[in-house]
C-alpha cells in the first residue's frame, strides 16, 4: 500500500478512471492521482473510513459484474454524507491487500488515550525505535507517527499545543526527555490518578488485594473478583516487570478505565445474551421506513446503499415499496411521488449477498452477532412478476405461521409482511379452488395520506385498478406477517390470529395510547403491530420511537437515513444483544393479561422506583463543532436526558465550562507547567476546552427502568443561539455498568469519535 498501486476508479458504467493509489508513510492519508496527468487528486484520512466493503456491494459495481469479476472489486464507505469510493484492483491478490490492510488500520481500539508507560526507560526505548536517523531528534510528523505505533490516539491541535510546550530549545523537534514530558502531559489524567491513589497505599502501584477491593467497593464487581483483577493486570498493565509482580501502575489503571471493561457499558450485554428463543411479538425490532431513501420523501434519491446501510446498522425489517416498471419488472421507489427509481432485482439481490455475508460472520466479530432474519416489509405491491429463486418456496421461508413460532425457529430466514389474496389458513392447508378478495392493508391508509400531499397525484380508477393487480405468486410469500386493517383491540382479539399484523400512523397509535393504554400494551403480547411515520414528514424527520416502544409496539419504523435523537435512542436501544436487531421485552409486556400501563408507573409489578445518580466528572479531548473558527475553544456542558414511560421523562444538566475555567495558557506557559510533572495540574495537561472538568452530581428516580433509555449529551454553550451539538451516548438503562466508568461518545449520526469521552461515577439504588 506504501508503494502504492494503479487502480480503476468507478463512477457509473462509463466512468471509469484510472488512479494511483497510495498510502503516506504516516499511515494515517491515502491520497491518488491520475495515471494520464501525474496530478493528485485528492486524499482522505484513514479515521475518515467507517468501512470496506469487499465485491459487488454498490450500485454502480453491480453495473459492472459482468465486466469485473467480484475478487477485483471493493467499495470503500466513508462516515456522513460522503459518497462512497468503488474501485476496480489489476488482480484479486491487489484487491485483498488493499481490503486487508484498510480493515487494520480503520479496527477501532479498545482504548484512547491509554498506551501509557510505566517508566521513562520504556518511553526512551519507543523514542530510539522510531528515531530512524538516530540523531536523537524527532519533528512533530514523526512524533505522530510513533503515538500511532504506540496505539495512542489523539487531537492533532491538542498534541500540538504541547509538542511545542515540551520543545524548550524551540527547534521544532523533541529530544529523548523532552518526549518524556510530551508524552506524560499527552497521557496524564489528574482525577484518575487521584482515584488510584485513594486505593493504592504507596501511591505507586495497586497490589492485587488493592485492585480487589476497587473492583468489589466501587465496581461492584462481586463475581470471581480476583480472577478478574489477574486479567485486568495481564490486559491492560504495560510493563513486563509489574505484570509479573502481579501489580497495577497508574498507567495500567488508567488503560482500564478507559477499556471496554472500563466503559459505562455492560460488556456482557454487547453479545447475545437474551432468549432467543419466544415468539417474535416479544421483541422489540430494529425497523426502517422506505429504508430505499437517502433523502427526503418526496424527490430524494432511492439506492441499495440504503439497504445496505440500515442492515449493517442491525436493522432488520426493511420496507421495499413496489411498482410496476418498464417491461412488467417491477421498480422500488416512494409511489405517486418524484423520488428516484431502482429495479426490484437489484434490491433482492443486494440483500442477498448481504444477508448471506452477515450471516457468515462470527458472532464475536466487534461484538455483533449473526444476522438473524430481517423482515421485508412490502407496502404497496402492485405488480406481477415473483423472484424465483431469491425468496424461494414459502413453506420454507416462515415455518407454519403458528402463535407459538419462535424467533429461533425464523434464523436464517426471511418473512414478507404483506398483502394475501385470502386466508393464511387457506395456503397452509393447500390451495382452494377459488383465490379469494385481497385483503386490506393499512398501508393504503398511509400511501393515500401521503397522496394528499402530493398535488398531480393519480386518483379514481387508476388507483382501484392498482388495488386488485397483487400477483398470486406474491400473495404465496406471506406466510407469516399478512397485513390486516386495524378495527379495535376487541376485534383484533376476537378475529384476528397472532401471524397477522396492523400498521398504524404515528398518529393514530398516539391517539391509542392516550385512551386505551393497558389494552394496547395487552395487544402486543400476542400480535405485532407497526407503527409509520406521518405522511407530513416529507423531510424524512422521524417521531419519538419511544412512546411507541412503552405499549410494547414492535415494529417502529424510522427513516434510518436522518440523524437525530430519534436515531440515537434506535441505535441505544438496539446496540445490546449482539446488535442483532432483536431486544426482548420486559416481563410484564409479555403477558397477555397484563395490567400495565405506561401512563401508570404503579400498574408495573415489581420493585418500587430506582434511584440512578451520576456524578459527571470530566471530559477527554472534546471535539471541536463543525464548522467553528480556527482557535476557537468550546464552552462544554452536559446534560443527561431519561426517555422512558412519561413519569420517568427527565432531563438535568451540568453547568458549561467557559474556555474549561482556566486562562487560555500560552506556549511558554505551559513550558513551564510541563516542568511540573508528573503529578502537574489538570490545566497543563489539557488544551482549554479539551479536557474540562464539571464534578456535578444529577440524580433521577425511575419507575419502569426496565424501558428507560439515558442519554448522555454534551453541548457548546452558546448566549446567544442554539447551544452546538458536541457528541452524545445512548444506551438502555439495563445495560449500564456502575461505579466509574468512560463513556465514548458518539457523533451526530452515530458514529465513534476517538478519543472523546466522558469520565463519570455511576451509583443505583432502591
Amino acid at each position: 500500500m506504501q508503494q502504492g498501486t494503479l487502480m480503476r476508479k468507478v463512477k457509473s458504467k462509463s466512468w471509469k478512471k484510472q488512479r494511483f493509489f497510495k498510502l503516506q508513510e504516516d499511515c494515517m492519508t491515502i491520497w491518488y492521482q491520475s495515471k494520464r496527468t501525474g496530478k493528485t487528486e485528492s486524499a482522505f484520512s484513514i479515521s475518515d473510513v467507517e468501512t470496506v466493503r469487499e465485491g459487488h456491494q454498490s450500485e454502480v459495481l453491480q453495473s459492472l459484474a459482468e465486466e469485473f469479476p467480484p475478487e477485483r472489486c471493493f467499495t470503500i464507505v466513508f462516515y456522513g454524507r460522503r459518497s462512497n469510493l468503488d474501485l476496480i484492483a489489476g488482480s484479486a491478490e491487489e484487491a485483498q491487500c488493499w481490503v486487508q490492510g484498510l480493515r487494520q488500520l480503520i479496527e477501532p481500539r479498545s482504548f484512547p488515550l491509554t498506551s501509557a508507560l510505566v517508566s521513562r526507560t520504556w518511553i526512551r526505548d519507543w523514542f530510539q525505535k522510531a528515531d530512524k536517523n538516530k540523531d536523537g531528534r524527532m519533528n512533530f510528523k514523526e512524533v505522530q507517527r510513533l503515538l500511532k505505533m504506540m496505539n495512542v490516539d489523539m487531537n492533532e491541535d491538542h498534541a500540538l499545543r504541547l509538542f511545542q510546550a515540551a520543545d524548550k530549545s524551540e527547534s521544532g523537534t523533541l529530544e529523548g526527555e523532552e518526549f518524556v514530558l510530551f508524552y506524560k502531559a499527552l497521557t496524564q489524567r489528574e482525577e484518575v490518578l487521584s482515584l488510584f491513589q485513594d486505593f493504592s497505599e504507596d501511591g505507586k502501584k495497586l497490589t492485587l488485594l488493592e485492585l480487589v477491593d476497587f473492583l468489589r467497593q466501587e465496581q461492584l464487581e462481586d463475581e470471581d473478583t480476583e480472577e478478574l483483577a489477574m486479567e485486568l493486570i495481564d490486559k491492560y498493565e504495560p510493563s513486563e516487570t509489574a505484570r509479573a509482580r502481579h501489580v497495577l501502575s497508574a498507567d495500567g489503571f488508567l488503560m482500564y478505565l478507559c477499556s471496554p471493561e472500563g466503559s459505562i457499558f455492560n460488556p456482557r450485554h454487547q453479545v447475545l445474551w437474551q432468549d432467543m428463543t419466544q415468539p417474535l411479538c416479544h421483541y422489540f425490532i430494529s425497523s426502517s421506513h422506505n429504508t430505499y431513501l437517502m433523502e427526503d420523501q418526496l424527490r430524494g434519491h432511492s439506492s441499495i446503499e440504503g439497504y445496505i446501510r440500515a442492515l449493517k446498522r442491525g436493522c432488520r425489517c426493511l420496507e421495499v415499496d413496489c411498482w410496476d416498471g418498464p417491461n412488467g419488472e417491477p421498480m422500488v421507489y416512494h409511489g405517486h411521488t418524484f423520488t428516484s427509481k431502482i429495479p426490484f432485482r437489484e434490491v433482492v439481490t443486494t440483500l442477498g449477498k448481504v444477508v448471506s455475508m452477515c450471516s457468515a460472520e462470527p458472532g464475536g466479530q466487534q461484538g455483533r452477532a449473526p444476522l438473524l432474519h430481517p423482515l421485508l416489509s412490502i407496502a404497496e405491491s402492485w405488480w406481477c412478476w415473483s423472484p424465483a429463486g431469491v425468496l424461494g418456496d414459502s413453506r420454507s421461508h416462515g415455518g407454519d405461521g403458528h402463535p407459538s413460532t419462535t424467533l429461533q425457529e425464523l434464523k436464517h430466514k426471511i418473512l414478507l409482511k404483506g398483502k394475501k389474496i385470502g386466508r393464511l389458513e387457506d395456503m397452509l392447508d393447500g390451495p382452494g379452488d377459488e383465490a379469494p378478495d385481497v385483503s386490506d392493508d393499512d398501508n393504503g391508509a398511509e400511501a393515500e395520506e401521503e397522496r394528499r400531499k402530493v398535488k398531480g397525484t393519480q386518483r379514481g380508477s387508476a388507483l382501484q385498478k392498482d388495488k386488485e393487480s397483487l400477483a398470486q405468486e406474491l400473495s404465496d410469500c406471506v406466510i407469516y406477517c399478512k397485513n390486516v386493517s386495524f378495527q379495535g383491540f376487541q376485534e383484533a382479539r376476537d378475529h384476528s390470529r397472532p401471524s397477522e399484523i396492523s400498521s398504524l400512523s404515528e398518529a393514530k397509535a398516539r391517539k391509542l395510547i392516550k385512551e386505551a393504554g393497558n389494552e394496547f400494551v395487552r395487544h402486543n403480547a400476542w400480535q405485532l403491530t407497526r407503527i409509520y411515520p406521518s405522511g407530513m414528514r416529507t423531510d424524512s424527520s422521524n417521531y419519538s420511537p419511544q412512546e411507541m416502544w412503552n405499549v410494547g409496539c414492535q415494529i417502529v419504523a424510522l427513516n434510518f437515513q436522518t440523524a437525530g435523537t430519534e436515531m440515537d435512542l434506535c441505535d441505544g436501544l438496539f446496540s445490546q444483544n449482539g446488535r442483532c436487531g432483536y431486544v426482548l421485552k420486559p416481563p410484564f409486556m409479555r403477558d397477555e393479561e397484563t395490567l400495565f400501563n405506561p401512563s401508570d408507573p404503579s400498574s408495573r409489578e415489581g420493585p418500587g422506583p430506582i434511584t440512578l445518580t451520576i456524578q459527571v466528572i470530566s471530559g477527554q479531548q472534546l471535539p471541536k463543532v463543525d464548522n467553528s473558527k480556527e482557535g476557537a475553544i468550546i464552552d462544554p456542558l452536559v446534560r443527561v436526558e431519561i426517555h422512558g414511560v412519561p413519569a420517568d421523562q427527565a432531563r438535568q444538566e451540568t453547568k458549561y465550562i467557559e474556555n474549561n475555567g482556566e486562562p487560555h495558557w500560552g506556549t511558554r506557559d505551559l513550558r513551564g507547567l510541563l516542568l511540573a510533572l508528573p503529578h502537574p495540574p489538570s490545566a497543563c495537561c489539557s488544551s482549554p476546552g479539551f479536557n474540562p472538568r464539571w464534578d456535578e452530581t444529577l440524580q433521577f428516580q425511575l419507575h419502569v427502568p426496565e424501558l428507560a433509555l439515558v442519554r448522555f449529551v454534551v453541548e457548546d454553550y452558546d448566549k446567544t443561539s442554539r447551544n452546538d451539538f458536541v457528541g452524545q451516548f445512548t444506551l438502555a438503562f439495563a445495560n449500564i455498568k456502575p461505579g466509574y466508568r468512560h463513556i465514548h461518545l458518539l457523533s451526530k449520526d452515530g458514529t465513534s469519535i476517538p478519543p472523546s469521552s466522558l469520565f463519570v461515577h455511576i451509583c443505583i439504588t432502591e
